[in-house]
């Protein structure tokens, strides 16, 4: 017995050699086969990234971007005194037309994402359930996410359209307005235009991503709550969200994050309305529209500074798991 240990602890030494070993090769094929995309990241991403940081603290113009000088933070902050003794501010931080844009984008966002994380919930929970023809309602649902944004903005214009659309026409004839309403062009209601759109558009996206989780859940636990005689709604919060809810919160940074780099739809619906101008608009106005590149460089750098904030914070305040383990 006493001769047969050190052949034990051999093969044991041996078994864990072999074992580290696999491991080495398992992690350096890993590397070798993301090498291509993170390079490709690098290309699309991270280069035009640091460009545009770049370009930020430089007083580069679009007809001469190589020729840009180093300017430091002036196109964010710079402080000017007039010969009279005056301090005056200048740039992007003092800007009241970026920070409406900011207020415009934050309003946005939360109230589309919100209308659409519910929406979609609910949508979802319909699909869910067993009914003849879900199969066709599951593929019919998603032709509204399907259509290309530009697509849908412009056919959305035409039916929000204060002489033509369908939309007031309707209204007109259910009683339900007294006038045409130009939708768009009123400062008043172009945001709500807007957000109907989006809303319109994009609760299909939640849904699906809703609907995925929901397959998740094992029908056991719905079955036992059923012989027991829990009521439907009591399930749905302690049974249905706590379990899809790792899903759901991931579903709500993903549009989020589309929320709060909202251009297209603006652009299309409501171009040069203040009301609704948000972050990416405003920036792509200095960048190419008014010749402020180095300027527009700067909000589109506190952009994505917004972006990478809001994101770290709601990973770190709502314990969002993207490591795809479910906690293991």
């Amino acid at each position: 017995m006493t001769a047969l240990k050190p052949a034990a602890n051999l093969q044991t030494g041996i078994g864990r050699e072999s074992g580290l070993s696999l491991q080495k090769q398992r992690q350096k094929a890993a590397f070798w086969f993301l090498a291509p995309m993170l390079i490709a990241l690098f290309c699309v991403a991270a280069w035009p990234l640091l460009r545009t940081v770049w370009f930020s603290l430089t007083d580069t113009s679009l007809n001469n971007l190589y020729g840009g000088k180093w300017i430091g933070f002036d196109n964010y902050l710079r402080v000017q005194t007039l010969s009279n003794g005056t301090v005056r501010y200048r740039g992007t931080l003092v800007d009241p037309a970026w920070w409406n844009a900011v207020w415009n984008t934050v309003r946005f966002s939360v109230v589309s994402v919100v209308c659409e994380t519910v929406l979609g919930l609910i949508v979802a929970l319909v699909l869910n359930a067993e009914f003849k023809g879900r199969g066709f309602v599951r593929a019919a649902i998603l032709i509204p996410w399907a259509i290309p944004t530009i697509v849908s903005a412009k056919m959305w214009a035409w039916m929000l359209n204060d002489q033509y659309g369908i939309l007031n026409d309707m209204a007109l004839n259910l009683g339900l307005i007294s006038s045409k309403i130009a939708w768009t062009a009123n400062s008043d209601t172009a945001m709500y235009a807007v957000l109907m759109v989006d809303i319109w558009k994009t609760t299909p996206f939640m849904a699906l991503l809703c609907l995925a989780g929901l397959q998740m859940v094992p029908r056991d636990i719905y079955e036992a709550a059923k012989i027991d005689g829990i009521n439907p709604v009591k399930v749905f919060f302690k049974i249905t969200l706590p379990l899809i809810r790792p899903a759901l919160m991931v579903a709500v940074i993903f549009r989020m994050l589309d929320a709060l780099r909202i251009f297209d739809l603006i652009y299309v619906l409501t171009p040069n309305s203040a009301s609704t101008k948000t972050m990416s608009v405003i920036s792509r106005e200095n960048l190419i529209e008014f010749d402020k590149f180095a300027y527009g460089s700067a909000q589109s750098t506190l952009l994505f500074a917004i972006l990478a904030i809001f994101v770290s914070l709601y990973i770190w305040l709502g314990k969002v798991d993207l490591s795809g383990e479910g906690g293991k």
